[in-house]
């Protein structure tokens, strides 16, 4: 089945599978061999989503490559996992040396599909010549290009394809001027498995985190940037004054002493915990009991998604792919507006019944929408999609 661009429809029915790790392949669908490009050094939610695609292509017999930085994250994990790792630095959008560097990687293999991870990748299919390779970019930020023409270049005439990761998404492409006949929106998704056990966790996380019995606390996973909202949350914490919420802020980023200081100056005191970076989000998750994203700008929201799958309610502004992806299994705010976030907060703390109803939807939905098998299957069909017009342009 098809939507209205042609393109597949990625909200496909599950696949038989013996375990999280093993998917089945089409019989009449030849292995292919894909060239990842993802200079980026941390590893961010992006950088999740590339390691999930290839470890999931990997078990369906695809033969790929990673192009990374050597000093990133990203070149280890995918190195862990038995694959091709090329070292690769690209230091702006017009940095030609790396251009041609990964002209060179290309030519030496015989690759179907080069994909783009990020915009500084897919800057370099300018200088990539005539590669034999299809050109699959993927786009994660849900506001217009910045660029002028040469972006709209780089989407409209440098790729094949562009995997959007939410409607979202895909409507600020369009209103940037990238035809909508090129867009297939595969939306991004998790490994539900991580967070299976939240509930047997619970009780032992919240110890290890000093939460006391009958505390509401609520949970912000993500960089400390503006563009997430961090202040609009304070603001709506100091508004919550019965029944009392704290908050556990997770992730670092350059407004941490900013975030820290207007905490202060909120009178929030002890309410407010800035955790820095987290490594084990499922433990987090087990131990809270909502998690918010205020977010201003949001592609999609990987941790609105973990969130929904460790069966916690999740309380997101109206941006991006927030809405598509909470649907009615959570609570939506406008953005910037710490009272209806305040509001969003207490219900939940004093409805309890109303938090595990909406935990559980939002679990459900992220196993039959959201899950990183569906997300790599979408995108492998958009690979194929490619390849076959490139045999048949008509």
């Amino acid at each position: 089945m098809r939507d209205t661009h042609g393109w597949p429809r990625t909200e496909c029915p599950p696949m038989p599978h013996a375990d999280d790790a093993r998917l089945v392949r089409d019989p009449d669908d030849r292995p292919l061999a894909v060239f990842h490009v993802d200079p980026e050094r941390g590893m961010s939610g992006g950088e999740g989503q590339v390691l999930g695609l290839v470890r999931h292509l990997a078990a369906m017999g695809d033969r790929q490559a990673v192009a990374a930085d050597p000093r990133g994250g990203l070149a280890s994990a995918a190195a862990g996992l038995g694959v091709a790792v090329l070292p690769l630095r690209i230091r702006n959008h017009l940095d030609v040396l790396a251009g041609r560097r990964l002209a060179g990687l290309l030519a030496s293999g015989a690759y179907d599909i080069v994909h783009f991870h990020t915009a500084r990748a897919h800057a370099m299919s300018a200088f990539i010549g005539r590669s034999r390779a299809r050109r699959i970019v993927t786009r994660r930020m849900d506001y217009r290009l910045r660029g002028g023409s040469y972006a709209r270049w780089l989407y409209n005439r440098g790729t094949d394809a562009v995997v959007a990761i939410s409607e979202g998404v895909r409507s600020a492409l369009v209103a940037s001027g990238v035809r909508a006949d090129r867009i297939a929106v595969v939306p991004s998704g998790v490994d539900v498995a991580r967070f299976a056990d939240a509930a047997a966790r619970r009780a032992g996380e919240r110890a290890q985190l000093g939460i006391g019995p009958g505390e509401f606390v609520v949970a912000i996973v993500g960089a400390l940037e503006e563009r997430k909202g961090h202040a609009t949350l304070l603001q709506a914490l100091a508004l919550v004054r019965e029944p009392p919420v704290r908050l556990l802020c997770a992730g670092t980023g350059s407004l941490a002493a900013a975030l820290a200081a207007r905490a202060d100056a909120l009178g929030l005191g002890a309410r407010v915990r800035f955790l820095g970076h987290v490594d084990d989000v499922p433990a987090l998750l087990a131990a809270v009991d909502a998690v918010a994203m205020p977010s201003r700008h949001e592609g999609l929201g990987v941790a609105a998604l973990e969130a929904m799958a460790a069966g916690r309610p999740v309380v997101a502004t109206r941006v991006g792919g927030l809405p598509e992806v909470v649907g009615d299994a959570g609570l939506l705010v406008d953005v910037d507006d710490p009272g209806a976030l305040a509001a969003a907060l207490a219900r939940l703390a004093r409805e309890p019944a109303t938090a595990r109803a909406l935990g559980e939807a939002g679990r459900a939905r992220v196993a039959e929408r959201y899950t990183i098998d569906a997300m790599a299957r979408g995108t492998r069909a958009v690979y194929r999609r490619v390849l076959a017009d490139a045999r048949d342009p008509r």
